[in-house]
């Protein structure tokens, strides 16, 4: 019963940051001349990065253990959401935006084993 309020908390979070892309849109394109067409890139590169590091990340659960996992997940979600804001065109936009997916990779497997 402890750990479900926490799950709740996470997944809201992570509903928010997946939907946040959209709001952030209205600024984004019209502040750095995005096509929507580099957006929509920008966007579905996070699930590149998801994709291919889901399964070291649950690998690395396995060695490393649950808590330390969820950890490492939350934290390193954290600082690459932070550094979003430091996006000056196309390429650092992509960049951050494949980091967001390697850094939450593994986020619902955690979630799942614990």
């Amino acid at each position: 019963m402890r750990l479900i309020p926490f799950l709740v908390l996470c997944y809201f979070f992570a509903y928010i940051d997946r939907i946040n892309i959209g709001f952030a849109a209205l600024g984004m394109n019209k502040e750095f001349g995005f096509s929507p067409i580099v957006f929509s890139t920008g966007a579905g590169i996070f699930f590149f990065g998801y994709f291919l590091f889901e399964v070291p990340s649950n690998m690395a659960l396995e060695k490393v253990g649950a808590r330390r996992w969820i950890a490492r997940i939350m934290i390193s979600w954290g600082i690459v959401s932070m550094l979003m804001v430091l996006i000056s065109g196309t390429s650092s936009f992509y960049i951050m935006r494949f980091l967001l997916g390697i850094a939450e990779a593994g986020f619902f497997q955690a979630f799942s084993c614990t």
